[in-house]
């Protein structure tokens, strides 16, 4: 009887400990992402002189973990015709899936996040940010 009390015994304390580094290590995973989010509260983004950006398609992506985003600009004219949404990963974010069109229709980088989506607003006009200024190099 008492072999059997010290392997729960064993056992037990194995669930305890493992579930305690578990825990931290959620705890730090949650941190991360809290961090990461917050960053993007005050976020700003530059417009780009679109006047200075040659024809083509320029791609550009940004990351703030948990969201992803990657787009292909095209530009003709000196006009933004077209945003392709290539990759967009946010959870909850899918709403501001309009902004490539929002981008497009204003032809600025100064348009509004969408409510409910402002994170992952942010994170897709910071790659079409990117996208032009990669036009310019």
């Amino acid at each position: 009887m008492k072999k059997k009390h010290k392997i729960v015994l064993g056992v037990l304390v194995v669930v305890i400990i493992g579930a305690y580094f578990g825990i931290r290590g959620l705890m730090s995973y949650i941190e991360t992402i809290e961090s990461n989010l917050d960053q993007l509260i005050d976020f700003k983004i530059s417009n780009v002189d679109i006047l200075k950006v040659a024809d083509g398609t320029y791609t550009g992506s940004y990351e703030a973990f948990p969201i992803i985003a990657e787009v292909k600009v095209t530009v003709k004219n000196h006009q933004i015709t077209g945003i392709e949404l290539v990759k967009h990963e946010s959870g909850r974010g899918a709403p501001a899936e309009i902004i490539p069109s929002k981008v497009v229709e204003a032809q600025t980088l100064e348009v509004d996040a969408v409510s409910g989506a402002t994170y992952g607003s942010k994170v897709i006009l910071k790659a079409i940010e990117n996208a032009l200024n990669n036009a310019n190099k």
